[in-house]
C-alpha cells in the first residue's frame, strides 16, 4: 500500500529524490531533537533507507550537529547513490565503527525480506547497545513488514519514525516490542487504506430524555463460571449501558439485575434487548449448547466470547456460516486455532488471518493479544496500539467482552463497537497501572468513556 502510494506521489511530479529529502529532514530533526547536542551515528545500507540516512547526516552536519556515517556497503540504487554523492563527510566501516551517544539505523528499514547477515545484525546490535538513545528509520533493520516477525535478532530501540503511515510491524508483535516508541513523520505522502489503529472513540452522552432502556440493554449468558459473567455484566454498566440482565449466575451483584439459566428464553424474547452477550464462563457443554443455539437464533447484536467459541469451534467450522449477520467474536489465540485452525495460512500475517476469518464468517473478528487486531468482512481492519502487559491476567477478557457489548447496545456498527470496547479497555489499564485484576479494570472504565464524551 505503501509502494502504490510512494509511486502515484511520483507520477504527480514529485520526484524520488525529494520524497528521499522530505524522509532525510524528518530523520535529522527527530535525531537533533532527541539527541540534545549529543553526536550522532547513522549506519546506512545499500538502498534507500541508507540513502535516507545520508540525507538526514547532510542536514545535521548544516545544523551544527556532529554527525558520522558508517556503511555496511555502497549504494546501489541510483537515488541512493546521489545522497551519497550530496554527502561531503567521511564513510566509516559498519563493522570497524565506534559507537556514538545517538544512533541512527538507517540499514534496511521496510526492505527486509530475509534473514540479515551477520555483518549487519551484529554491529547493528553493538552499536545500539552502547547508545544512549537509538532511532530506527521506518523500521528496525530486521523486522518483516507485514507480519511483525523477526528475520535476524533486533535490539530493542529507543524511536522508530514511521515514514508516511503506520505499517503493521509497528503494531504486531513481536516487532512493536523491538521499535520503542512509534513516531510518525508526514513525507507528503496521502495513504488511503482500511487499515487504522484504533483509535480513541467519540461517544454520545446520555440526553435529558435518555432512560436506562433507551441507554442500551445488555443481556449477559455465562454459566459454570458466574464471576466470569459477573465481570462482563459490571463492564457493560461501567461503558455506558442503561441496563444489563445477567444470566447464568445465581445472587446479586453491585448494581446487577439478575435472573438464572431458566430465563434465557424469555429474557431473548424480550424487544428491549439491544445486544447480547454470550459465553464468558460458560462450559461447553449440553446446556451451554442449548444456550447458544437459543441466543443465535434470536436475532438481537451478537458478542460471542469464550465458551461459545470453544463450543462453535467444537460443532464444526461449517457453523460458522450460520452466524448472524456482524456477530462479533473475541477469540484469543487458542479460540482463534480452534475455530479457524483447519484453513492455516502459512507466512500470512495476523492481520491477513482475522481478515480471512471475518471474511469466512460473515462476522468482526476482535483477535485478541498484545497485539489485538480487528477484522471486519468488508476488509476494514484496527490495530490496538500497545496497552498494558498487565492485561495478562485472568477476567481482563471478559471485561472487553462485556465492554464491547455495551457499544454495541448503544447503537455502534459492530466493527465501530469493536474498537471502541478495544480502546477503552486499553485505556482502563493504563488508569489501573501496574498488577490489577479484572475488578480493578472495571472500575477504571468510568474514567476512561469521560475521555470520549
Amino acid at each position: 500500500m505503501m509502494r502504490a502510494a510512494e509511486e502515484r506521489v511520483m507520477r504527480a511530479e514529485t520526484s524520488v529524490d525529494e520524497l528521499m529529502d522530505r524522509a532525510g529532514r524528518a530523520v535529522a530533526e527527530a535525531a537533533w531533537r532527541f539527541g540534545g547536542g549529543r553526536p550522532v551515528l547513522i549506519a546506512c545500507g545499500p538502498g534507500n533507507n541508507g540513502g535516507d540516512g545520508y540525507v538526514a547526516a547532510r542536514h545535521l552536519a548544516a545544523r551544527g550537529a556532529r554527525v558520522r556515517v558508517a556503511a555496511l556497503a555502497e549504494p546501489r540504487s541510483e537515488v541512493a547513490r546521489r545522497a551519497r554523492t550530496a554527502w561531503d563527510g567521511p564513510v566509516e566501516s559498519l563493522a570497524e565503527a565506534e559507537a556514538a551517544p545517538i544512533l541512527v539505523d538507517a540499514l534496511f528499514g521496510t526492505g527486509v525480506t530475509r534473514p540479515l547477515d551477520m555483518t549487519a545484525s551484529d554491529p547493528l546490535a553493538r552499536l545500539v547497545e552502547a547508545s544512549h538513545f537509538s532511532l530506527a528509520i521506518d523500521l528496525p533493520s530486521g523486522l518483516q513488514t507485514d507480519t511483525g516477525a523477526l528475520l535476524a535478532p533486533v535490539p530493542r530501540f529507543s524511536a522508530t519514525l514511521a515514514l508516511g503511515a503506520l505499517k503493521p510491524a509497528h503494531r504486531l508483535q513481536p516487532a512493536a516490542e523491538r521499535c520503542g516508541t512509534v513516531l510518525l513523520a508526514d513525507i507528503g505522502v496521502p495513504v488511503s487504506t482500511h487499515w487504522h489503529e484504533a483509535a480513541r472513540p467519540s461517544l454520545p452522552a446520555p440526553g435529558p430524555r435518555d432512560h436506562k432502556y433507551t441507554r442500551g440493554m445488555v443481556m449477559v449468558i455465562g454459566g459454570g463460571m458466574p464471576g466470569a459473567a459477573r465481570l462482563s455484566a459490571m463492564a457493560a454498566f461501567r461503558a455506558g449501558a442503561g441496563m444489563v440482565r445477567l444470566y447464568g449466575a445465581q445472587g446479586g451483584a453491585d448494581a446487577l439485575i439478575c435472573r438464572t439459566i431458566d430465563d434465557v428464553p424469555a429474557g431473548l424474547a424480550d424487544a428491549r434487548v439491544n445486544a447480547v452477550l454470550i459465553g464468558p464462563g460458560m462450559p461447553p457443554d449440553a446446556c451451554g449448547r442449548d444456550l447458544l443455539e437459543s441466543a443465535l437464533a434470536a436475532g438481537h447484536p451478537l458478542v460471542l466470547d469464550a465458551g461459545a467459541l470453544r463450543l462453535i469451534g467444537e460443532t464444526g467450522v461449517e457453523r460458522l456460516a450460520d452466524l448472524p449477520a456482524m456477530a462479533i467474536l473475541t477469540p484469543h489465540d487458542g479460540e482463534f486455532e480452534g475455530l479457524f485452525g483447519d484453513a492455516p495460512m502459512p507466512g500470512a500475517s495476523k492481520i491477513d488471518r482475522a481478515l480471512a476469518a471475518a471474511e469466512r464468517c460473515g462476522a468482526v473478528i476482535v483477535h485478541k493479544g498484545a497485539d489485538t487486531v480487528i477484522a471486519a468482512p468488508d476488509g476494514q481492519v484496527a490495530i490496538a496500539p500497545p496497552n498494558s502487559s498487565w492485561l495478562s491476567t485472568g477476567g481482563t477478557g471478559d471485561v472487553l467482552a462485556g465492554v464491547i457489548a455495551a457499544m454495541r447496545a448503544q447503537g455502534l456498527d459492530a466493527f465501530a463497537a469493536a474498537s471502541a470496547g478495544v480502546w477503552l479497555h486499553a485505556e482502563a489499564a493504563r488508569r489501573a497501572g501496574p498488577a490489577f485484576v479484572a475488578d480493578d479494570l472495571t472500575i477504571q472504565l468510568s474514567g476512561a468513556l469521560a475521555q470520549c464524551l
